[in-house]
């Protein structure tokens, strides 16, 4: 009798370890890529840290090479990438399987143009400026010298990456760069004389729109998975509800993962919950719906209420003028805000200040 009461016991104790081992494999993987190591895109590390979404695992990869992330995600290598806007058009007019799903912070000064010693808008003609070739510094360079009056082929342009311009900006091979922290403080604290011509806090860079941080999906993924695409963008958002009420233990998180600094994050996603002034601006869920158009009211700093297309065509606009595209093209292929509307329709609502 003790005999077969142990043999039940132990039988039913493997049937509970299998049914916890099943739960744990239950979980389903949700490919993340982060287009380079930053404090932004890193929100799905504290949804994994903090189990905010249990069905699902996202696992994150950091590229560090913002085009090859774009031709990952293309390929479907990934399925989620969390980058700038400014690849829109172009994945538009190439009609690769990939769409920005939504926008989630507008740089908020913390992308500067320095210029070096003695530079100014009569003297900056024919001389080296650098920028990194379809990233969102090519853009502020070329606004930036739209706005002094030079044209975009009176200039001699480098493809250099913030991280690559410093040497060449210590050693005045260049007149001008775009430049991002910790690199604008390095040039500006050791080259007497260099200053910032512009930065994306300038409320005439901040109302275009198109220094935005973006949500990207590979539509094969959205069409094949959408309960795990949907799943994927609301963990985002729980997370980064998750950072406002808990600042300082999130921004400890960001730093173990990312290998930063903890105070450098601070320096770019604030220490308030929201944003800060001369880093990012951090939308909540309402103010991602409102610029996708599927929520009543005006989205931050002057946009237009469901502008996200109207964005993407003005990067298309400005790629023309940098000689990166041809022709104009119909953003709209390469935007879905379908997936915001459905966490819409789903009751989730988002809304927060700074703490």
């Amino acid at each position: 009798m003790k005999l077969a009461q142990l043999f039940c016991r132990t039988v039913g104790v493997l049937a509970l370890a299998a049914g916890s081992l099943g739960t744990l494999q239950a979980a389903e993987k949700v490919k993340v890529g982060i287009c380079v190591s930053w404090p932004g895109y890193a929100m799905h590390h504290i949804a994994n840290t903090k189990k905010l979404a249990p069905d699902y695992e996202f696992d994150l990869v950091i590229f560090n090479d913002p085009i090859g992330g774009h031709l990952a995600l293309a390929a479907g290598q990934i399925d989620v990438y969390e980058c700038t806007g400014d690849y829109t058009p172009i994945a538009a007019e190439r009609g690769t399987p990939v769409a920005n799903v939504a926008f989630t912070n507008p740089s908020y000064g913390v992308d500067h143009i320095i210029l070096s010693p003695g530079i100014d808008p009569s003297s900056i003609k024919g001389k080296k400026v650098s920028a990194p070739q379809a990233y969102i510094g090519h853009l502020l360079m070329g606004l930036f010298l739209d706005q002094i009056g030079v044209g975009v082929g009176e200039v001699d342009w480098v493809n250099l990456n913030s991280d690559e311009a410093v040497g060449p900006m210590m050693s005045g091979d260049l007149a001008a760069a775009y430049l991002y922290e910790p690199w604008i403080s390095k040039v500006l604290e050791n080259r007497p004389g260099a200053k910032s011509g512009i930065h994306t806090a300038d409320p005439a860079m901040l109302k275009t729109g198109i220094f935005m941080d973006v949500v990207y999906m590979n539509t094969n993924f959205v069409a094949k998975r959408r309960a795990a695409a949907i799943a994927a963008l609301k963990a985002r958002y729980d997370a980064v509800e998750y950072w406002h009420d808990n600042t300082k233990e999130a921004n400890a998180m960001l730093a173990e993962y990312l290998q930063w600094p903890v105070e450098d994050i601070g320096y770019v996603i604030g220490t308030n919950g929201k944003f800060f002034d001369g880093g990012i601006y951090m939308y909540d869920f309402d103010e991602t719906a409102r610029v996708c158009g599927v929520l009543d009211g005006a989205p931050p700093f002057e946009l237009a209420n469901g502008s996200m297309v109207d964005v993407a065509n003005y990067i298309n606009e400005w790629w023309i003028k940098l000689g990166l595209q041809k022709k104009k093209v119909d953003s709209a292929r390469a935007v879905d805000c379908s997936l915001v509307a459905d966490l819409m329709k789903s009751g989730y609502r988002q809304a927060f200040s700074a703490n």
